[in-house]
């Protein structure tokens, strides 16, 4: 019989030891929590405005190549990139 063997990584291998060795704790009340944390993301990912910005043309160019090789579209690159500068998640290169 041909056995399925998952490829894990580090972290993944660390989750896996700390089930087998019971440090998880089951949720109380799990669906509400899990309504509760859907309903934040949702409020936090709704895209309720439009803008309009000039940008060059070279600049455009390169985004949208870099959105092709990561196989989102352009304005989804842009809306992203933004949203992780503003939340502190993407830094500036000095």
């Amino acid at each position: 019989m041909k056995t399925n063997r998952l490829k894990l990584d580090e972290e993944e291998l660390q989750i896996l030891r700390d089930f087998e060795r019971g440090e998880f704790e089951s949720i109380r009340n799990f669906r509400e929590e899990k309504r509760k944390l859907e309903e934040a993301a949702r409020k936090t990912l709704q895209k309720d405005r439009r803008i309009n910005i000039r940008i060059s043309s070279r600049d455009l160019e390169r985004i949208q190549k870099r959105a092709a090789k990561e196989g989102i579209p352009y304005q989804t690159l842009i809306s992203s990139s933004l949203h992780k500068l503003v939340s502190g998640k993407l830094k500036e290169v000095a």
